[in-house]
């Protein structure tokens, strides 16, 4: 990335999805980029761990409700191990072995907020590769036992269609 990441207005799944958050807590945004996913939670009071291999864009951008962790997300230890949070946010990305630590990183009675490329994008642009696309219902299976799916969708989004897309809300039951 090459730090000059826009503020665009956080996805319309994730501003949705945040009514089944508690009023406060703790939300950990991975793969953060520019921070508009952060920054949103931030701005309506929730302690916000922003984490990114390039956070240059997010440290322009300081908040009193926003830590920011430089981090390689692929090939280092994750630093945020001890760690719990009341709901981990991911959207445009996708390291299948950190999905585990992500889960993981969510407190009992919290949520994980998913929504990334599937496979079929390639149609439609960027990411192409079948590494960094999600294959039909990996997310929701993904999930163990200990999470309540509580919506969950795959297919082209837009009119006309722009991309495709998974998402997933999942609630940490136990």
């Amino acid at each position: 990335m090459n730090g000059h990441h826009r503020l665009t207005a956080p996805e319309a799944t994730i501003v949705a999805w945040a009514n089944h958050l508690p009023a406060t807590g703790c939300v950990l945004d991975v793969a953060a980029g520019g921070g508009r996913h952060a920054l949103w939670f931030a701005e309506r009071g929730y302690a916000v761990t922003a984490i990114d291999s390039n956070t240059e864009a997010l440290r322009r951008r300081p908040h009193d409700n926003l830590r920011v962790v430089t981090a390689d997300l692929e090939n280092a230890p994750w630093p945020l191990e001890d760690e719990l949070f009341d709901a981990v946010v991911v959207v445009n990305y996708l390291w299948r072995e950190l999905l585990p630590t992500l889960v993981r990183s969510v407190a009992v009675g919290g949520h994980l907020l998913y929504e990334t490329f599937a496979l079929g994008n390639e149609r439609y642009g960027r990411p192409r590769n079948p590494d960094f696309l999600l294959q039909p219902d990996e997310l929701r299976l993904a999930m163990p036992d200990t999470f309540d799916v509580i919506s969950f969708s795959q297919g082209e989004v837009g009119a006309p269609p722009t991309a495709v897309r998974q998402r997933l809300l999942a609630h940490r039951a136990r």
